[in-house]
């Protein structure tokens, strides 16, 4: 038996993908409330031909909502918006007069992801900006700074997109950057992938960084294996 399974039950298994899809469903019952219009946005994503399979699975929706209110967040810069899946949780969770901002490259999916925050009620928060996310990052100059930044782009640009958070998050704001786990093929000292690269590229910038003080958490959903960095700036 696995070693990190015998202190917690001497009869368990080794678990798999399917377990853990079929054990947040079940958990999400009890915890999350039916959410007709997230149902309705997933519907016109698909409908619209985007791949919402990779976008943020309800759980983890929620959590980003939850973060983004009790750290207290009104102006939010995301990087990478597919649907707005995420955009929309997050829009959810700012106060009265907060703003979000999400960099989308694709026009074709920044259309998308503007008709499902306008079917999540969101418009009037949420500004999605076409682009290439490195020039647009590189010419704001926000006053006064996001308070929050989640990051869930192309993974060969994540050193890059988290030293721009940096410049552009307050002091005590929060960067989340997503997909830190990919399944563990981190481990794998010859995949040179773009995603891997990327990620061991930001680790690299992250160790002994004076400016943050982050973790990293790990997640298994019906996507697998993968995880996030919470970092919060000194």
């Amino acid at each position: 038996m696995p070693k990190h399974l015998a202190g917690i039950d001497p009869t368990a298994r080794p678990t798999t993908v399917d377990d853990w899809e079929k054990t947040a469903a079940l958990v999400n019952s009890y915890c999350l409330p039916s959410d007709p219009a997230m149902v309705a946005v997933i519907a016109n994503t698909v409908k619209r031909g985007l791949p919402a399979e990779i976008a943020v699975p309800p759980e983890q929706g929620k959590l980003l909502e939850l973060l983004v209110k009790t750290s207290g967040a009104r102006r939010i810069l995301e990087v990478g918006t597919l649907g707005g899946c995420s955009t929309i949780y997050m829009a959810r969770g700012l106060p009265k007069g907060g703003s979000l901002t999400t960099l989308e490259i694709s026009e074709d999916y920044a259309e998308v992801a503007r008709e499902n925050v306008d079917i999540a009620g969101l418009s009037t928060k949420v500004k999605v900006v076409v682009g290439a996310a490195a020039k647009t990052l590189a010419d704001m100059t926000p006053d006064p700074p996001f308070d929050f930044v989640f990051i869930d782009a192309d993974k060969k640009s994540n050193a890059h997109y988290y030293r721009e958070a940096k410049r552009l998050v307050r002091q005590g704001g929060i960067i989340i950057v997503d997909n830190m786990m990919l399944f563990g093929q981190l481990l794998d000292p010859d995949d040179e992938n773009d995603n891997v690269c990327g990620v061991k590229e930001l680790l690299a910038v992250l160790k002994d960084d004076p400016d943050v003080e982050c973790t990293t958490i790990g997640t298994a959903s019906e996507k697998g294996f993968d995880g996030f960095l919470y970092a919060i700036r000194k």
